[in-house]
């Protein structure tokens, strides 16, 4: 008989700019969470179909690679499971309203405000 794998918590990362998508990822997955990660909304937009209910967090930059931003792909998310913890960050003031009950951070963010986020999005 195999042995029951330990619940993994999963979190949605997009971000176009590699070199910080990189860096979240690792955080999170040294941290014993399943990471998938995405450069455009429209990516993690094929995950949220797939996988809304499988995520406990999503944290996504406002600018993305492709024609969906981040706000819009907040509402997306929001939509597709409305427990999902989601977070908006972005270096540039929010010009758009976000959906309820999603986070907007400033950048910069240290990386345990990303730990602490997820540890509150396992708990929801």
């Amino acid at each position: 008989m195999g042995q029951a794998q330990p619940f993994r918590a999963t979190a949605l990362i997009v971000e176009d700019d590699v070199m910080q998508r990189e860096m979240l990822c690792l955080l999170l997955e040294e941290s014993g969470y399943r990471v998938i990660q995405c450069e455009s909304a429209e990516a993690a937009e094929r995950v949220l179909e797939k996988s809304a209910g499988a995520l406990c967090l999503m944290l996504t930059d406002v600018q993305l690679a492709g024609r969906m931003n981040g706000v819009e792909l907040a509402h997306v998310a929001k939509d597709r499971n409305p427990r999902l913890d989601v977070v908006v960050t972005s270096g540039r003031p929010l010009m758009q309203p976000l959906p309820q009950g999603a986070k907007f951070w400033a950048k910069p963010w240290a990386p345990l405000d990303v730990l602490r986020e997820a540890e509150l999005a396992q708990l929801s």
